[in-house]
């Protein structure tokens, strides 16, 4: 079958975090307050409508040629995360690079991702997931999740393969890779093959089958408003709302809502499996193969038809709440004389004791420490939580370690031999000095410890170089 042929019916295919083989059942527009999407091809990110406030967003407004933020974005870069599934868990083809090449600012305010395919037939791209993790509706409230988007603009058999999307994964998916779909999967867009359509799906609970029929997914599907999703900028937006009961979560193109799923639907525990965490991180990406493109062809993509160099173009990914009440924060512990504060950038040069480790210059200025493999560490006395337990802690990294090599960073507190109360994986970030942000989930924490920052891996070679870390709550 052709990729039109096979738009109706959603294909029986099994697959791994994330990506809807959704039912593609015609849905009736429902329109809500949300203004029409302008066809411009940049837009400032909207301000909130009355009740609404802006709790996050990126407009992409760097200079030609330039990486997003990377105090915004992770770029993650290979075939799958260090000991995640292969091929990203969906059997796409192409590797994701930090080139600009195939991502990058364009200096009129859009973000490009743009597939490749080199003369070896070989395809790359890019996908970028949010530093933040914490994306959830406050107490009683609703968080909206929107991003301005034009789908590659390619179609027909030069098509087959193409899979942008716009979607959030639960935050403990971060170091674990294992815990999909319980811990929840909300695909804002999603698309295939150039079809004048948008998918939106809730994954949850257990695989195969469970309450969001796995590996498919709770989904929907509908064509764009007025211009196709290919030849135009929509807006896709997915609201959760727990200012009712049932909570819902709703979707949207062009403030014409398309998909509902209830908490009744999803049912407990999986509900809470999938809300009961710090929250969501979001991600941008375009795939080249793998289930979702083959279920809905019939066939095997991207084929010798498919064009290299069709971008998909972002405009802004916004996130705000409306309504809900919010605990009040804790009052503050003043960190006592002589302690270093958890919840201040902590130059990782400033140990207090170290094994294994090699002090650098760092190109982001001062210093790092590198050279660091299996078994090192490095001591960091009298920092103090205070009162309130950390939600996470993030570190900046860098590694230019060879293919197969990779390792965990992890947190212990008042021995280098204590269980890790957190951490994350890493591998080649690109080079040694090619530095991003990674965030770690962390057990709670109060009052003064000595923390230790602990180097494990499978292998003997270096992995890993540290510029700073910090806690957050």
């Amino acid at each position: 079958m052709n990729p039109a042929q096979a738009a109706p019916a959603a294909p029986p295919t099994v697959r791994r975090p994330r990506r809807p083989l959704a039912l593609a059942v015609a849905a009736l527009a429902a329109t809500t307050t949300l203004a029409a999407v302008s066809m411009t091809a940049h837009a400032a990110v909207p301000p909130p409508a009355a009740g609404w406030g802006l709790v996050w967003s990126d407009d992409f407004a760097g200079a030609a040629g330039t990486l997003p933020s990377s105090a915004n974005w992770i770029i993650d870069t290979g075939t799958s995360y260090p000991g995640g599934p292969a091929n990203w868990g969906t059997g796409e083809i192409q590797t994701y690079t930090s080139n600009t090449a195939n991502l990058a600012q364009d200096g009129a305010g859009n973000l490009r991702i743009t597939p490749l395919k080199d003369r070896a037939g070989r395809w790359t791209s890019a996908r970028i997931e949010t530093v933040r993790a914490d994306f959830k509706p406050p107490a009683g409230g609703v968080l909206a999740i929107e991003g301005r988007i034009q789908m590659p603009n390619v179609t027909g058999a030069q098509a087959a393969g193409y899979w942008p999307a716009f979607w959030s994964l639960g935050s403990p998916y971060r170091g674990d890779y294992q815990n999909w779909p319980g811990i929840g999967e909300i695909d804002v867009m999603e698309n295939v093959n150039g079809l004048n359509q948008v998918w939106g799906t809730l994954h949850c609970g257990v695989a195969p089958g469970g309450p969001c029929n796995e590996f498919n997914g709770l989904g929907n599907t509908r064509a764009c408003p007025g211009s196709t999703c290919q030849s135009a900028f929509h807006t896709y937006r997915t609201e959760w709302d727990a200012s009712v009961s049932p909570q819902q979560l709703r979707w949207y193109v062009d403030g014409q809502l398309f998909h509902t799923v209830s908490q009744t639907q999803v049912g407990d525990p999986y509900w809470g499996q999938m809300t009961d965490h710090p929250g969501y991180f979001l991600l941008l990406n375009v795939a080249m193969g793998g289930s979702f493109p083959n279920g809905v062809a019939g066939y095997t993509t991207p084929t010798s038809s498919t064009v290299s160099g069709v971008p998909m173009l972002v405009d802004y990914v916004a996130v705000y709440t409306k309504g809900g009440t919010t605990s009040p924060s804790p009052t503050p512990t003043s960190t006592a004389p002589g302690a270093v504060d958890a919840y201040g950038t902590i130059q990782a040069e400033a140990f207090d004791a170290q094994s294994g480790v090699v002090v650098e210059a760092c190109s982001e200025g001062g210093q790092d420490i590198g050279s660091l493999r299996n078994g090192d560490w490095a001591r960091y006395d009298n920092v103090d939580f205070g009162s309130t337990p950390p939600k996470d802690f993030l570190a900046r990294v860098a590694s230019g370690a060879p293919g197969g090599v990779s390792g965990l960073v992890e947190v212990r507190l008042d021995s280098p031999t204590a269980a890790p109360i957190g951490g994350f994986a890493i591998a080649n970030t690109g080079g040694w000095q090619s530095w991003r942000s990674v965030p770690g989930n962390v057990a709670a924490a109060t009052g003064k410890h000595t923390v230790y920052l602990t180097f494990s891996s499978g292998q003997g070679a270096d992995f890993v170089n540290v510029n700073w870390f910090t806690f957050r709550h």
